[in-house]
């Protein structure tokens, strides 16, 4: 698996990182011993980042779900390879009657952070991610709040998600921010530099923040690059750019669409959301894909 830096920190991640989302929102996820399988299967694949938020789950009954199945299936591994991993959390959103309702209230963030501690079994996060801004609270108070916990030795780096420009300025002149997870897909193309009118605008505003983030030396971490759980075929008969390229290639149009975003440029780490072996087998390929100049210009179309 080839490899790339994590912002300005100087670790090295695999290219393609593991979304382990769908291993517990979906009600129809995997039996706990399968999603430790498809873990520990992403892992023998090279994929060494992995990203999960305490929101992963069903409902606030089971807050920190998917951490909990990342953690017990890390324990299993030998240290040798468990050390190598790099998790990736996030805090800030709450699953109150599996509503996605947002708490950034520093209690809030403090509790959050401990139960992710205990739910990952480790003593530090690797990167701790604000998931998404809280309205009724002050910016400054729940980044201040991080800060703190990182100056605690609970947190390595800092992050963020669902971050605008404005936002990740803001964010910048408070903490050391070393990335920002937004949506970016063949479908959700705001993080390009958008002209007016091309794409519609839904909170937050995310538009030229692809470009912000190599800018500033933040990874950017793509979120749903697939457009969802399930939908990769579909991207084969509803994307003709993608399905051209993939015919002539051989390889799926999933495969296609990740080496589209790993060539958006070298802070572009995308992480798809995985619930089989099936699924992982097939996105690492992308890593080795190189799409030709006259691929990716065939490419640029954009997909409604």
């Amino acid at each position: 698996m080839q490899t790339r830096v994590l912002g300005k920190t100087g670790v090295m991640v695999s290219a393609l990182g593991l979304g382990a989302m769908p291993l517990s929102v979906p009600d129809n996820r995997p039996a706990e011993e399968q999603a430790i399988a498809v873990i520990h299967h992403a892992i023998a694949c090279g994929i060494t980042f992995i990203d999960t938020a305490d929101a992963y789950c069903l409902d606030d009954t089971e807050t920190g779900h998917n951490e909990r199945l990342i953690g017990k299936a890390l324990r299993q591994l030998p240290a040798s390879r468990r050390e190598k991993v790099f998790v990736a959390t996030k805090g800030g959103l709450i699953r109150p009657q599996r509503r996605w309702d947002r708490d950034g209230s520093p209690g809030h963030l403090r509790a959050a952070c401990d139960a992710s501690l205990q739910a990952l079994g480790v003593d530090r996060i690797d990167l701790y991610q604000y998931h998404r801004i809280d309205p009724a609270v002050p910016l400054k108070e729940s980044l201040g709040c991080l800060k703190e916990l990182q100056q605690q030795g609970k947190i390595r780096f800092l992050g963020v998600s669902n971050f605008g420009i404005n936002d990740l300025d803001a964010a910048c002149s408070m903490v050391d921010i070393v990335s920002v997870q937004n949506e970016y897909s063949r479908r959700h193309r705001l993080p390009e530099l958008v002209p007016p009118g091309r794409a519609p605008r839904p909170e937050p505003d995310t538009i030229g923040t692809l470009e912000y983030s190599h800018k500033h030396q933040l990874a950017f971490l793509p979120w749903s690059p697939l457009n969802g759980i399930g939908q990769a075929k579909s991207l084969g008969t509803t994307d003709a750019a993608v399905a051209g390229v993939a015919a002539a290639r051989g390889v799926s149009p999933q495969q296609i669409v990740l080496a589209w975003l790993l060539a958006q440029g070298p802070q572009v780490i995308p992480i798809p959301g995985a619930s089989r072996q099936s699924s992982i087998s097939d996105s690492v390929k992308a890593v080795d894909l190189n799409l030709t100049a006259a691929e990716l210009q065939a490419l640029r179309a954009w997909q409604k």
